[in-house]
């Protein structure tokens, strides 16, 4: 398998004012760009700014693209059965334009209840109202009339159609990604079993992986993209970086396992919610334990559920690309 190409995934979590919060993202991304890296990729959360605090992704994306001319440019994903399916492409449409072909279209059914209300959608509707809306946006990408009409989208799509990805937490729904030659995304936060409640991430995510690739089409492209939390410190900043990410890392293993989170050290917080972090020896040593990443057609790195700062963030950037990368193989190709 070809090297994995390493990507950026921010979710826009920083304490600061909405107007700061996009402009340290188009910053990170514009330093991602700088380092090599090949994708970056932005998350859509709608009502608040503790989920994410990005409704509108092909807006900040569009803005990032203005800003560079390499790096490619994905959501990560868009909640399809509460957007308009007609309306994500033509949006899509639009930012693969202005970028010079640069969209990766990453979908999923969605995991936040409470977003679906106010859409006017069932929430536990939202398998059938995804495939729904997934035959809208194909027939849209693909030039054909929409809902039996005549209405094709502007500008036309191209090949982007090929560049789906789907987001999700079972096998039943990477064999379905995987039969129509999509991506599969596979998420940091995959829950566990209740068999299997302490397992480690790459262990849940195999069966997914297999799924997937036994469901692959001959002539696909095999895509596989691995979201992982990764903060890559100096030695000096060491501390000051396992003092930000106790406080996210409870919280998360709360979430995800209930677990007793007070009575964890920062290192078994880390060990738990399968996070990354520490000095280049230390995150190279845990991220090879991790027997996905070297299945993983792409590795996308993203500093939350760590409370980084925004300057801890770009050196993290800086230094997955000059030390992790080189390390573990992965692809960098710095301007």
């Amino acid at each position: 398998m070809t090297a994995a190409r390493l990507g950026l995934f921010t979710r826009l979590l920083e304490p600061v004012s909405a107007a700061d919060r996009y402009r340290y993202a188009l910053e990170q991304i514009d330093a991602a760009e700088a380092h090599g890296f090949a994708s970056a990729w932005v998350a859509q959360h709608h009502f608040g700014e503790h989920e994410g605090g990005l409704p509108s992704p092909f807006v900040l994306l569009a803005a990032a693209a203005r800003g560079t001319t390499r790096i490619e440019l994905g959501t990560g994903v868009v909640t399809l059965p509460i957007d308009d399916p007609l309306r994500v492409a033509e949006d899509a449409a639009v930012l693969d334009a202005l970028s010079g072909g640069r969209v990766q279209l990453g979908i999923a059914s969605g995991g936040t209840p409470s977003s679906f209300a106010p859409f006017g959608h069932d929430f536990a509707r939202r398998r059938e109202i995804f495939d729904e809306h997934l035959a809208v946006l194909d027939a849209a990408l693909a030039g054909d009339g929409v809902r039996g009409t005549d209405a094709r989208i502007y500008p036309a799509a191209g090949d982007l159609g090929r560049r789906i990805w789907q987001g999700t937490f079972s096998a039943e729904g990477a064999a379905r990604a995987g039969r129509r030659g999509d991506g599969l995304m596979l998420s940091r936060t995959q829950p566990r079993t209740a068999e299997r409640p302490n397992a480690p991430l790459h262990e849940i995510q195999q069966p997914i992986v297999d799924a997937y690739r036994a469901a692959l089409p001959a002539d696909a492209p095999e895509r596989v993209l691995a979201s992982r939390t990764i903060l890559v410190v100096d030695a000096a900043d060491r501390d000051r970086a396992l003092e930000l990410a106790d406080a996210g890392l409870r919280r998360l293993a709360q979430q995800m396992h209930g677990a007793d989170a007070d009575a964890l050290s920062i290192e078994e917080l880390a060990r738990i919610t399968d996070t990354h972090v520490g000095t280049p020896d230390e995150v190279i040593a845990s991220l090879r334990a991790d027997e996905i990443l070297g299945q993983a057609t792409d590795v996308t790195a993203q500093v939350h559920s760590i409370d980084a700062t925004h300057e801890l963030t770009l050196r993290s950037i800086e230094l997955l690309a000059t030390e992790i990368a080189p390390a573990l193989g992965w692809q960098v190709h710095p301007a």
